[in-house]
């Protein structure tokens, strides 16, 4: 009897990347807190890993992350994406330590992005209650 595969082309993730997604997430978010590595651009930085997506041959990951305090206080950016950068220039390390602790054969090639969802969010839950507001007013 063959056996079918599924393909599973709805862009749904499995189950197993689902899990070694979370298992990741949980050593990354150790890795960050212990700070074995030296990046000024990093010094006294708290970041948070919303979501780690991992491709369905498990060599890719795309980890999104959010810093602590919203992002840059001057408003453009920059020291969001100055984070983003100086996580990509560490990638190398935090993989050689996120090897040696995953149970995985291979260990995912690491992509750092900013995480949207949380301001977007915000943006769609400010106009729904603007929104709401005009409609008690009329």
């Amino acid at each position: 009897m063959e056996r079918r595969r599924k393909d599973n082309k709805s862009g749904e993730k499995s189950q197993r990347q689902l899990k070694v997604g979370e298992e990741v997430r949980h050593i990354l978010s150790t890795i960050l807190l212990r700070d074995t590595f030296y990046e000024p651009e990093l010094d006294g930085v708290s970041v948070t890993i919303s979501e780690v997506s991992i491709s369905p041959d498990f060599t890719n990951a795309a980890v999104f992350i959010v810093p602590l305090g919203g992002g840059a206080a001057d408003g453009d950016g920059s020291d969001v994406k100055g984070i983003i950068d100086a996580l990509r220039r560490v990638a190398p390390m935090i993989q050689q330590q996120l090897a040696s602790q995953l149970t995985i054969r291979r260990t995912p090639r690491l992509k750092f992005m900013l995480d949207s969802s949380f301001e977007r969010a915000s943006r769609i839950s400010s106009i729904i209650s603007s929104n709401s507001r005009e409609g008690e007013a009329d």
